[in-house]
């Protein structure tokens, strides 16, 4: 069976960022968020087995599942290759998962981010494709597919092995165009040609896309004066054809009130527009960013708990904003809740889960001589 496109809302709810409070996901606001959205005609959620250190699928239960009808909504959740260690773990973490949520059935299932080496070998090593195809017999899956961090060649060989595949969750936004780790240019076109449905996912990159430099901000403002920044980066992918839903991490629910209003009577961006895009993205790409979309994959397991993407966001704001005492300050006190950066011991747990495949290990250096100085 699949997928029927019409179905699916252009917006999808990411619950990788909820809202938190004294260091747990905050049950009450997210119920909030999730109304909002429901009332909207919105319907499509997307969680994993690993958001939130493994709250977010009970989060999503508590939030949606036990306050909605089963068949209002869709769900997604994805299965971590790095938790298998045997057979048997991929069987113990889908029920875990169906506890968690507390369903019976997930209407979109994935193998999540697939990447050439350990991930994708481990999937191919415990069969997970054909452990898909039987949870859709068996109704515990109704449709099988993957999120993708790998290289364009690795997803054509993928798709030829297995045209049982029913949709693929790509990192896509206007500025990893033409990143040579991303390529997400060139795997959305590879999808597009197969008439594959696509899921986006890192629209805003992280938040990078909806906090741009006053120059870049200006660019936007004077088309558009009364839409916000982030809501470029949200119609440029939502504008583009085979994309079947756009997921945004929400936060806050000003974040869900501009991303509603920006799907409300929504305009695919114009060649006028376009033409800011990229210059909008040729200014920010002639100044070196740490590419890190705070994921936070690589925090659960850091032995000196090292918030890494804060300190990488710590630094990218001083390349841009070198003179901004601010940050160095937002650093002081995030060493008194985590470790420093001159903290790492380069056990490498976090370069073997980081979608994007930072070098962290040496970012960390790099980052010790400026903080920690």
């Amino acid at each position: 069976m699949s997928i029927d496109l019409s179905t699916m809302p252009k917006l999808g709810f990411g619950m990788m960022r909820l809202p938190e409070k004294d260091g747990e996901i905050d049950i009450s606001r997210v119920c909030e968020m999730v109304d909002k959205y429901m009332k909207m005609d919105l319907h499509y959620f997307d969680t994993a087995y690993v958001y939130h250190g493994g709250k977010s699928e009970v989060a999503m239960r508590e939030a949606l599942i036990k306050r909605y009808p089963r068949d209002t909504f869709k769900i997604a959740t994805k299965l971590p290759a790095w938790e298998i260690k045997q057979e048997s773990d991929i069987e113990r973490i889908f029920n875990e998962q169906c506890e968690r949520a507390g369903v019976d059935y997930f209407d979109l299932y994935l193998l999540h981010s697939i990447e050439d080496g350990n991930n994708y070998n481990t999937y191919v090593k415990y069969d997970c494709f054909n452990w898909g195809i039987k949870k859709k017999e068996e109704g515990k899956i109704k449709h099988f597919g993957f999120s993708y961090h790998g290289s364009p060649e690795l997803l054509t060989e993928i798709l030829d092995a297995h045209p049982e595949v029913e949709f693929v969750q790509i990192q896509l936004n206007y500025l990893d165009r033409t990143n040579p780790v991303v390529r997400s240019e060139e795997l959305y076109n590879i999808l597009h040609e197969r008439n594959i449905p696509i899921i986006v996912m890192e629209p805003i990159r992280g938040g990078m896309l909806a906090n741009l430099a006053p120059e870049n901000e200006a660019k936007f403002k004077a088309i558009r004066p009364d839409s916000s920044v982030a809501s470029w980066a949200l119609r440029f992918v939502s504008s583009l054809p085979g994309v079947m839903t756009v997921l945004s991490g929400m936060s806050t629910e000003e974040q869900m009130d501009d991303n509603i209003a920006t799907y409300t009577n929504f305009e695919p961006i114009t060649e006028e527009e376009m033409k800011a895009i990229d210059e909008v993205t040729e200014n920010i790409l002639s100044i070196p960013q740490i590419g890190c979309t705070a994921c936070k994959y690589c925090t659960p397991g850091c032995p000196m708990q090292i918030s890494i993407p804060d300190v990488f966001r710590t630094i990218n704001t001083l390349r841009r904003y070198p003179d901004d005492w601010r940050s160095k300050n937002f650093y002081a006190g995030l060493t008194t809740r985590s470790g420093k950066a001159s903290d790492c011991i380069a056990c490498g747990q976090c370069e073997g889960v980081c979608p994007q495949h930072l070098h962290i290990i040496d970012l960390l250096k790099e980052a010790s001589e400026i903080l920690d100085a």
